[in-house]
């Protein structure tokens, strides 16, 4: 008996082990198990935008040099995706076109989900005479449809890439902060938000450790869904002359000026730049949704 109690004494006072964080190698590799669509969306993506940072060395032809012989010319030879109406490289201009689709989508969204987050959170927390103020000035940008809104703001700021991403960032914070501000409404009044009320917890920690983590499945959905969004306004606003100048390849205009004018006689010149968009948006949704059951605390499991 002495024995085997002293056998427990010594268990009891052994000290436990904590488990040891992964390596980032393991926790991809992980996650890549657990979640493979995840990781699938996640590669694209990665693709995607190491493409555009080395387009340089990727791009067969000067996205920018004519050519009367490759007017029209049809994918293969010389032009692998075909030439334009101006015969310019096809392929070429998709590769740099990566670096301004992709950096005015994921700015905009990124800049644009995220404050409207912060401030539908922020509204609903404090309450009475802020909300009635945030949620007035929501509604004055909500009554402007979207594409008029960002019309109005690229004449007063003039063409460029980051007007356009002002203006992308405008049109999409009213929406998320409405989303945002009505799920926080509901979260606040939960039975562990009034217990942390109740123990004194300060409101910076309340909204950090209890709200924001649950508004985070609704965070990344919203930046899913708006990011191919994002990218078609872009390419409404380079149509009309007031967004990124025709010149500069982008998905969007290229998309815009092929399906508009030469779908009948070219139809690779809408085909190429809808498949980069597709793939994108879905390698982000892909993704966003993998992220979701990590960080929503309802479904997470752990990566």
């Amino acid at each position: 008996m002495s024995m085997l109690r002293s056998a427990d004494t010594m268990q009891a006072e052994a000290p436990l082990k904590l488990r040891s964080k992964p390596s980032p190698p393991a926790a991809l590799f992980h996650f890549a198990r657990r979640h493979p669509l995840g990781a699938l969306g996640g590669a694209i993506l990665a693709a995607m935008i190491l493409v555009a940072i080395f387009a340089p060395f990727l791009a067969p032809h000067d996205p920018q040099a004519t050519s009367v012989a490759q007017q029209y010319a049809p994918p293969g030879g010389e032009r692998i995706l075909g030439g334009d109406h101006l015969g310019r490289d096809v392929l070429s201009r998709l590769i740099y076109g990566a670096r301004i689709s992709l950096s005015v989508g994921l700015l905009s969204v990124g800049i644009g989900v995220t404050a409207g987050t912060l401030l539908g959170v922020f509204s609903a927390y404090a309450g009475g005479t802020v909300d009635l103020v945030v949620q007035r000035l929501v509604d004055a940008l909500m009554g402007f449809p979207p594409i008029i809104l960002a019309l109005g703001l690229m004449a007063a700021l003039g063409a460029s890439m980051n007007n356009v991403v002002i203006a992308l960032v405008v049109i999409l914070l009213p929406g998320t902060t409405r989303v945002i501000r009505s799920q926080t409404l509901s979260i606040k009044e939960l039975d562990y938000v009034m217990a942390a009320r109740s123990i004194d917890a300060s409101p910076a920690r309340i909204v950090l450790r209890h709200i924001l983590p649950n508004v985070a499945a609704t965070y990344i959905v919203l930046s899913t869904i708006t990011l191919g969004f994002a990218i078609v306004v872009e390419a409404s606003l380079s149509f009309l002359g007031v967004g990124i100048p025709p010149d500069v390849p982008t998905w969007g205009g290229m998309l815009t000026l092929g399906a508009s004018r030469y779908v009948n006689t070219a139809p690779w010149l809408a085909i190429f730049p809808g498949i980069a968009i597709t793939l994108v948006v879905f390698a982000i949704n892909l993704l966003g949704d993998s992220l979701r059951d990590i960080l929503d605390p309802k479904l997470r499991g752990g990566i």
